[in-house]
């Protein structure tokens, strides 16, 4: 294995302080439990906080800011955050109105986030509401060892992009979880990874798969996918990723009209280069436009990555008038920003 490492167990809070370093406008870290805010606490509005293992960057943290997070809790690499942490920073940005966790939906993050929301009410002078939003998007299993049910990916930046939105206005606690809560049902997500990652407290890759080989339908913790199969031309692979969002769509009656608008994500994996994304893009932008979706929104680069993965995972998102609204408004994180 090599990496830039000087000693494992020092990799998540070195990591963590030089992303508060060099983003010290936007976010400020707090140790011991580690968690991440706004430089500038926001006042009267739902506050949102997400989080999730380490090693997805720049999910979470990449996205505190204005128009997105309030807060953002890192487990170490594929480790859920720990209760604590996660009540520590709704403690930290509460800002009056509630708050609202965005959670992937993996066994351990559900268990912890649910902890610290039974805390939550006890663990102020005056009591604390929360509402949970779980992200489920990832049409490539029902269940698998990390989760019951459908995994929350890369999906999950869309909804924490619309529902921070939603909030910046002052909206109140339910119908920011409304809102997230549609967001998540109308986004379906396929991945496909062509090497594994190496998580670096174990030294070696996650699985092994062959140079001639991909795995379709691949989590985000290199779970095993839908099925192993022979390396193909990046048309065929994109084409079954495009099938199988198409038919989750349809199955779960969310695709249903002749023709509609959508958003587009391809989101790499940490290790794929951009030429390679933009080709993905341009292979599914056409089989989408062919099944009468139009995409009239679209985001290519690293954005829910897995280490040093390659591969690539294609996001659809359904538009409304309202998701394209709050999509399309002012965010400024060190991840994403536009319009501001």
């Amino acid at each position: 294995m090599k990496k830039f490492i000087n000693k494992i167990d020092d990799v998540l809070v070195e990591s963590l302080s030089g992303f508060s370093s060099a983003h010290s406008d936007l976010v400020s870290l707090n140790l011991e439990p580690n968690f991440l805010t706004r430089k500038q606490k926001a006042a009267n509005k739902v506050a949102l906080i997400s989080g999730g293992g380490s090693g997805h960057e720049p999910l979470h943290a990449g996205y505190i800011g204005y128009g997105m997070l309030d807060a953002a809790c890192p487990g170490h690499v594929f480790t859920s955050p720990t209760p604590d942490q996660i009540l520590a920073a709704a403690i930290a940005v509460h800002a009056d109105k509630g708050i609202l966790f965005i959670v992937k939906n993996y066994a351990g993050d559900v268990m912890n986030f649910e902890m610290a929301a039974e805390m939550l009410p006890f663990a102020n002078e005056l009591p604390i509401e929360s509402a949970t939003v779980l992200t489920s998007d990832d049409c490539a299993v029902v269940n698998s060892t990390y989760t019951t049910g459908r995994r929350g990916v890369a999906g999950t930046v869309i909804v924490e992009k619309c529902v921070g939105s939603l909030a910046e206005t002052g909206a109140d606690l339910q119908a920011c979880k409304a809102l997230g809560d549609k967001v998540n049902s109308r986004t379906a997500s396929m991945g496909v990874a062509l090497t594994s990652c190496t998580v670096p407290a174990a030294g070696r890759p996650t699985f092994d798969i062959s140079d001639t080989e991909l795995e379709m339908g691949v989590g985000i913790h290199g779970e095993p996918g839908r099925r192993r199969e022979a390396m193909r031309e990046a048309d065929a692979i994109v084409s079954d990723c495009v099938e199988a969002i198409i038919t989750d769509l349809k199955t779960r009656a969310i695709l249903t009209a002749n023709t509609c608008e959508a958003l587009l994500l391809i989101n790499g994996f940490g290790a794929t280069p951009l030429m390679e994304l933009y080709l993905i893009y341009n292979t599914a932008l056409k089989l989408f436009n062919q099944h009468g979706i139009q995409i009239s929104r679209s985001l290519v680069g690293n954005y829910t990555t897995a280490l040093d993965m390659a591969g690539a995972s294609i996001t659809l998102c359904l538009l409304d008038d309202e998701i394209k609204q709050h999509w399309d408004s002012p965010v400024h994180t060190a991840a994403l920003r536009w319009g501001r």
